[in-house]
């Protein structure tokens, strides 16, 4: 047993690498344990195919920086270790069957100008609705880089709690409470209908509101999305913030690991976790799936929950009640992703002629609100729809250098797939997704199909299996009301800690959940230097 480390950080993911970081920083002696041979987790840059297109890469799972807290990336100092991030202008834009292109631009009066083609009178109230969201959204931000309320501390412990609840709220009115939990708990599809007429405003909103969660638009919970894409992200906190990160999305998790380095953290890849250790009780090491075994007195998993808890700890290291709640959380993934190698630029009809490469780098094919809530319907049953949800990033448009020349790479994010099939599996059926995904491209990009060099289907069972990520959900959890904030990634269990003393979670499986933030990793860190001071 090697005794050389204060802290065991399971899996190198942004969270994983985030905490690392904080932790060295802090002077603490920090070994990052890592299952795959790159680190990055589901945010990394790879070849698509090495042998048919090598050279060209692509963001494989995450593909868009949306939330990156700003906090991360100036303590860390990651634009001083390569970071780089062009922010998306247009940051949504969606094709239409009718051969109809808008976009979602950052300047106001050129969004409205774009809108008022389809309804003068929902462009004004898509401005108004924007900053209303953007209001409320303000005082959601100071809960993302904090631990949760503890419902059950006591004392002063407690006292300071409320009196935290009560600074971050103290401000808000009435009616912005009553707006605010209308968004937190209403249905989306019913909010976009009673707001707009225009069916094309209602589907550009929708494709920016439901990614990689459960439930269709008509779910109530559904319209919490909206608040949630207006926190701060990049470096220069803007609210809503989204950037193609140059070099791909492992860009972020090469800095990171850089940042780890330059505070003495060791990451070792190709180091598969077998079993968190417990002795009296507590964790004190891990065994390797090579055999060998390290001790340290903490050790902080970026696994998501029902790895952590049901697969790398002995049954009889936690209360068999505690590991049935564990067994609950729902993570079914209802997303996909296919990525390309294409021989030319799609190109879309209706897009403008006036489109800089850039602004031609992203498009979504989206359904209507009644045809997003029948996919997701189709999906409760195992089914496959036939009529895919498919957001598109021709990432080489921003930055030439993911792709050789005379290629293009495009990442595709499909929303929408059952992670249970009800007929047949995801390895015999991996294709059939495929193709579906090239027929669907190809009815708004006509000579698609001619154009691709080589492709890479991951369903949500290759997610799983790739990233090690419990049913290929990329949230670590679904994002559902009741499994946020204080109730994730279980009531009783928000601060990072476990039933377990000295193990502890800083995945997205724990507040404030999923997305590439670096926000738990950072909170889980800060609990573990509470905990050790």
């Amino acid at each position: 047993m090697s005794a050389e480390f204060d802290v065991f950080v399971i899996g190198a993911g942004h969270n994983g690498l985030t905490a690392a970081a904080y932790l060295g920083r802090a002077g603490l002696r920090v070994l990052v344990l890592e299952r795959r041979g790159v680190v990055g987790g589901c945010v990394v840059t790879e070849e698509i195919d090495p042998v048919a297109a090598p050279g060209c890469r692509v963001s494989t799972a995450s593909y868009i920086a949306s939330m990156l807290r700003p906090e991360v990336i100036h303590d860390l100092e990651l634009p001083r270790h390569g970071l780089r991030m062009v922010p998306c202008d247009p940051g949504v834009q969606i094709a239409l069957p009718e051969g109809v292109v808008v976009p979602w631009w950052s300047d106001a009066r050129r969004c409205r100008a774009e809108l008022a083609r389809h309804s003068a009178r929902d462009a004004d109230r898509f401005l108004a609705l924007d900053a209303q969201l953007k209001s409320l959204a303000r005082y959601l931000e100071p809960f993302f880089m904090e631990p949760p309320p503890d419902l059950h501390a006591t004392g002063f412990a407690r006292w300071r709690g409320l009196w935290r609840l009560l600074r971050r709220f103290g401000g808000i009115t009435g009616a912005e409470q009553e707006r605010l939990a209308q968004f937190l708990t209403g249905s989306l599809g019913e909010l976009l209908e009673r707001e707009f007429e225009s069916d094309v405003i209602r589907r550009l909103i929708l494709a920016n509101s439901t990614y990689g969660k459960h439930g269709g638009p008509y779910q109530s919970g559904s319209a919490m999305g909206l608040l949630l894409h207006l926190l701060s992200g990049g470096e220069q906190q803007r609210q809503g913030f989204a950037g193609h990160v140059i070099g791909g999305m492992g860009a972020i998790t090469q800095a990171m690991a850089d940042a780890c380095r330059a505070d003495k953290v060791e990451i070792r890849t190709d180091a598969p976790v077998a079993k968190i250790m417990v002795r009296s009780g507590r964790a004190c090491g891990v065994a390797l799936e090579c055999g060998r075994e390290f001790s340290a007195p903490v050790i902080a998993s970026n696994c998501d929950p029902k790895r952590t808890f049901l697969s790398l700890l002995e049954s009889d290291a936690l209360n068999p009640e505690f590991r049935a709640d564990v067994s609950r959380i729902r993570m079914a993934s209802p997303a996909a992703k296919v990525n390309f190698v294409l021989d030319r630029e799609p190109a879309l009809r209706g897009m403008p002629a006036t489109h800089t490469a850039p602004e031609r780098s992203l498009f979504t094919l989206v359904p209507t609100l009644r045809g997003a809530e029948d996919c997701y319907n189709m999906v409760a049953r195992g089914e496959l729809p036939g009529d895919l949800w498919v957001d598109c990033v021709v990432a080489s448009n921003v930055d030439p250098t993911l792709a050789t020349a005379g290629r293009h790479v495009l990442t595709c994010f499909v929303q929408y797939v059952p992670y249970r099939l009800n007929q047949g599996t995801w390895d015999q059926r991996r294709d059939e997704l495929g193709d579906s995904v090239v027929r669907k491209i190809e009815t708004y990009v006509p000579g698609f199909a001619a154009s691709i060099v080589a492709r890479r289907v991951l369903t949500p069972l290759d997610l799983e299996r790739t990233f090690g990520i419990t049913e290929g959900n990329i949230f670590h959890g679904d994002l559902g009301l009741d499994q946020l904030f204080f109730m994730r990634p279980l009531p009783g269990w928000s601060q990072y800690r476990t039933p377990v003393p000295g193990l502890y979670l800083c995945g997205a499986g724990t507040h404030p959940g999923g997305g590439v933030t670096g926000a738990p990793g950072h909170n889980a860190a800060m609990q573990i230097l509470s905990d050790l001071r």
